[in-house]
């Protein structure tokens, strides 16, 4: 026993937490049983055909699963926060995978990446535009600052298997009701928890305006929004041309940084993530942020 005990022992302090994760493994879900949780809430066939969304690096020995780390984008310091926190999945909502690789070389930072994610036994999933396109998912949440004053947001294109779901959201005031075009663009920056004072605006109205239509699609909008008629356009980024066609249209555009959009969603996910699995540990990177932000020097 006690040779035991000393073995264990040595081993706690050569792998700091093994020992720990090791006695609880029992008791933790294995990695297909947290992604059938998270394709219960946003199966993969919702997501855009040209996206690719699901399990795109997978272990080749399963570990099971102690700590979840939740991020927007998966660049090299969230990696490294997932390591700190001895993560062994990373939900990343936008893909690290998108394009095809021919080799995973430590000479470009998503080989390294993958490589590290290998290596440290690390599963990465993506949800992405099937997240967007659930019915309470991240383009629900992103209009939901508008639910009192507007009728309930339709999907712009609905899904052709789920026509509830679908890519956007499209909102026409209540009668009687109605926000001016100031407090839709205050009210979404306090919804969102924009880290900046300003954000972007291409106005067409006063900002007395009282709207009864908006349109909003997260991430990056232009394609989707191009030619509706509503009075205004929300999402993360357009194009300068795309924003002149809007105010020629007589549509106003609030532009929120791509990512800003989106990100304070994932406490929607780590909250259910919780009530299934309460003994793992599910975290949101403190280092995720957008690229972008206003010059504040």
């Amino acid at each position: 026993m006690w040779k035991s005990l000393s073995h264990n022992l040595k081993s706690f302090i050569k792998y700091p937490g093994q020992v720990c994760k090791m006695s609880v493994s029992a008791n933790l879900p294995a990695l297909s049983e947290v992604l059938e949780k998270l394709q219960n809430f946003a199966p993969e066939k919702l997501a855009e055909s040209w996206d690719n969304v699901g399990l795109l690096i997978e272990p080749a020995t399963p570990n099971p699963i102690s700590g979840i780390l939740m991020t927007n984008d998966l660049t090299e310091k969230v990696l490294q926060e997932a390591v700190d926190v001895q993560a062994d999945l990373i939900i990343s909502y936008h893909p690290p995978i998108f394009e095809s690789f021919k080799r995973i070389t430590q000479d470009t930072w998503k080989g390294r990446i993958m490589s590290k994610c290998l290596e440290k036994g690390i599963a990465v999933y993506s949800p992405h535009t099937a997240w967007d396109s659930v019915r309470g998912g991240i383009n629900d949440w992103l209009g939901a600052f508008l639910i009192d004053h507007y009728s309930m947001g339709k999907p712009i294109v609905p899904n052709k298997d789920l026509e509830d779901c679908g890519a956007g959201r499209i909102y026409q005031n209540l009668p009687g009701k109605g926000l001016t075009l100031e407090e839709i663009i205050s009210g979404l920056k306090k919804h969102i928890s924009h880290p900046d004072k300003h954000i972007p605006v291409a106005l067409a109205h006063p900002l007395n305006h009282k709207v009864t239509s908006v349109a909003l699609c997260a991430g990056s909008g232009s394609s989707l929004l191009r030619g509706l008629k509503v009075e205004v356009f929300i999402t993360g980024e357009m194009s300068h041309h795309a924003l002149l066609d809007a105010n020629h249209s007589g549509t106003s555009v609030i532009l929120t940084n791509h990512s800003n959009s989106e990100r304070n969603f994932l406490p929607t996910v780590k909250k259910i993530l919780e009530e299934s699995f309460a003994g793992v540990l599910v975290t949101i990177s403190t280092s995720d942020r957008d690229p972008l932000s206003l010059d504040n020097l």
